[in-house]
């Protein structure tokens, strides 16, 4: 009779399948092991089976693994494959939902009494702590600084620290305040949970990790418990978690950790590659195994990625790996420049629907995009081309709620507008009451992708107006209503939608990257030398969700009859052929021998001759700190017609010109409008402006 046992794999059949290098992983039991995996190198297969191997051969317990990774679907998946190897009692599971497992079983013993109640969004809390230090809070600063106060809890950051450490990480104005502003948020956030009597999601890590530090017994049963310890995605580790994982181990060194340098794209939430980067040398016996293989996408794609992450600089670049492509060779990465934003959509799902009756099932093919306010016009274009498509990782358009209170702001404004004014105008004033205004924000997070939003429906607007002279607002709500029914697309077999951050750990045969283009990819508020190779990841990381077929694009302008502005990303300078087609608004594409301009070369400051990356060295022409030429008593007189400016227009200083604008404006000394013109900062609307009184003071004697 055969028994349930005799049909479990053997030791030696785990290690069928593996190339050199995954066996490498599978049969190196003890620890310390670091596993470099590039994307699409099987490093999940790696380390189940390392994990299967280690239980069948007799050298592990299975109760007495954990294997944590980052999200639950991971989590899941990792499960299903140990199940599959028949190592189902081996624990898989987030580095949250382990660390609430002991947490919930410790506290009565550690603590006394019931654990509290764990709150799953911060925003209540968030929005009571603003109520008690009477800071106007809508839905968009609560989202900001829900994140902020999220980030000094995994940073481990005490708030009688957090403006001096906030200050050098370079955090901004969290939610458009200060961050003394901040730090007393933070603390009355803190109040709020404890008048409440509930935890956060940090809360789980930090109090689980405080009863490990302060009883060495539970410890003691905690190492008893997990002997031997994997860790995923060990590149988005945070300081926080890296904490806990140490008190797990107790400084045993059975741990192994995977995990690519390459693919770090969540710095902006505490997460950290120095722990990947660092681990030889903090355990100095470690067995470090790269798995360069790449079974995921054909060599056209790897040699695209390669060649845009070959240009990385920084500390991150030194642990690139080259991947190997071990797939058939497939269809040529394509190129396109479209003449804005709307003909780069219509264009994308034109070729989406053509894949789609060639055979190709929708779900196999993903749209990414580098803001969440770009998916607008791409939703509307796949729903004028019948194709059904699914949102990933951010609410559809419609269902936005800033998109959702402005449509109520334009019904409103319909009823009282003055026929005959122009649909544009009447626009952007009702929803300059809402927060859109003339400027893009130069903050990311909540308040960048609101602001999106609101420009998309400023750019439908018009697009109506031109469309269709004579349109009101009345016209610009019953298309808006239309719309949005009309784009309730099927989520079965649709086109995936989503961020490049959304996409991370997912792959579709065939990818379609739009917008790489500069002030996109790398985003606009990208300034410091990290910050910018950080975007270039985010483009390698969108890259290597392809199989097969890739395509980049981008659009000269934004709006139809824009100004052609927008130049192609510099992290395809490397890899965009001198001949990219330039598709127009009719679909005709232009001749392939055809010559496009090519992006300039690195600005380079007139002063050292050092390449300029940052945007205010970029604006003033050399690097901030670099001696400056400008009179500082023109500069004082500047600022003083600035400071008048702004008071009298009701807007804050930088919506005049910022400090940087204003050093470039006394370096140049323009003495005629077509100079000032030329100045980095100084667009025709702020020409039109300021320009006679801006002259005027550089005049003055």
């Amino acid at each position: 009779m055969t028994t349930s046992t005799d049909l479990r794999p053997s030791a030696d059949s785990v290690l069928d399948g593996l190339d050199p290098e995954q066996r490498e992983v599978a049969t190196t039991l003890d620890g310390p092991v670091c596993v470099l995996a590039g994307a699409g190198t099987g490093k999940t297969r790696a380390i189940t089976h390392r994990i299967a191997y280690g239980v069948h051969s007799g050298a592990y317990v299975p109760n007495r693994v954990l294997a944590v990774t980052f999200t639950a679907r991971a989590a899941g998946e990792m499960r299903t494959r140990l199940r599959d190897l028949g190592v189902a009692g081996v624990q898989a599971r987030t580095f949250h939902a382990a660390a609430l497992r002991q947490l919930q079983f410790f506290w009565p013993q550690s603590i006394g009494g019931s654990l509290p109640n764990l709150v799953e969004h911060k925003a209540p809390l968030i929005a009571d702590a603003c109520n008690r230090l009477r800071i106007q809070a809508d839905r968009t600063r609560v989202r900001d600084l829900s994140a902020e106060v999220e980030w000094t809890k995994v940073m481990l950051v005490d708030p009688d620290d957090y403006v001096r450490l906030a200050a050098a990480a370079g955090r901004g104005e969290p939610g458009g305040l200060d961050l003394a502003t901040v730090a007393r948020l933070v603390r009355t956030y803190e109040d709020v949970k404890t008048d409440r009597a509930v935890i956060d999601f940090e809360d789980v890590l930090l109090l689980t990790a405080g009863i490990l530090d302060e009883r060495p017994d539970v410890a003691a049963t905690v190492r008893e418990q997990y002997r031997h310890f994997v860790v995923d995605e060990y590149q988005d580790v945070s300081p926080l978690q890296q904490r806990l994982l140490d008190l797990w181990l107790g400084g045993r060194q059975d741990l192994c950790v995977v995990g690519d340098a390459s693919q770090t794209i969540y710095s902006f939430a505490g997460a950290t590659p120095e722990h990947l980067l660092d681990f030889p040398r903090r355990h100095p016996d470690t067995k470090v195994v790269r798995l360069v293989r790449d079974y995921r996408s054909t060599p056209e794609v790897v040699g695209l990625a390669n060649s845009v992450l070959s240009m990385a600089s920084g500390t991150h670049a030194q642990a690139r790996l080259e991947l190997i492509a071990q797939r058939p060779s497939g269809p040529p990465p394509t190129f396109t420049a479209y003449d804005d934003d709307v003909a780069e959509a219509a264009g994308v799902a034109a070729r989406i629907a053509a894949e789609v009756r060639g055979g190709r099932s929708a779900k196999d093919i993903a749209v990414l995009f580098r803001t969440n306010g770009q998916s607008q016009a791409l939703e509307s274009a796949l729903a004028d081309a019948g194709v059904g498509y699914v949102v990933r990782g951010g609410e559809r358009f419609f269902s936005r709620k800033e998109v959702r209170d402005a449509i109520v702001l334009l019904r409103g404004g319909a009823r009282s507008a003055v026929p005959g004014h122009d649909l544009g105008a009447e626009t952007r004033a009702v929803l300059s009451s809402a927060g859109w205004g003339e400027k893009a924000p130069t903050a990311g997070g909540a308040t960048r992708e609101k602001w999106e939003s609101l420009q998309a429906l400023v750019v439908l607007a018009d697009e109506l107006a031109e469309k269709r002279p004579g349109a009101q607002l009345s016209d610009l709500v019953e298309e808006l209503l239309e719309r949005s029914q009309a784009q309730h697309a099927p989520t079965v077999d649709g086109v995936t939608l989503a961020s490049f951050h959304a996409a991370k750990g997912l792959e579709w045969d065939v990818v379609f990257l739009v917008g790489v283009s500069e002030g996109l990819l790398p985003i606009s508020f990208a300034e410091t030398p990290d910050d910018i190779e950080e975007e270039r990841r985010l483009l390698y990381v969108g890259m290597t969700r392809a199989r097969e077929g890739i395509h980049l694009s981008w659009a000269n302008s934004r709006t139809p009859g824009g100004r052609a502005s927008r130049k192609p990303s510099r992290f395809l300078d490397a890899v965009r052929p001198q001949g990219a087609p330039t598709a127009r608004r009719g679909g005709a594409v232009t001749p392939a021998g055809a010559k496009t301009k090519r992006t300039s070369g690195p600005m380079l400051c007139r002063v050292c001759g050092a390449s300029l990356t940052a945007g205010v060295d970029r604006k003033l022409g050399r690097c901030s700190d670099c001696p400056s030429s400008y009179d500082e008593a023109v500069f004082e007189r500047l600022r003083e017609w600035r400071s008048a400016t702004c008071k009298a227009a009701e807007v804050p200083a930088y919506v005049v010109f910022t400090d940087a604008t204003l050093v470039a404006i006394c370096e140049a000394m323009p003495t005629d409008t077509a100079s000032l013109a030329k100045i980095s900062g100084v667009g025709p609307s702020k020409l039109e402006k300021y320009a006679d009184e801006v002259l005027a003071v550089l005049a003055t004697d």
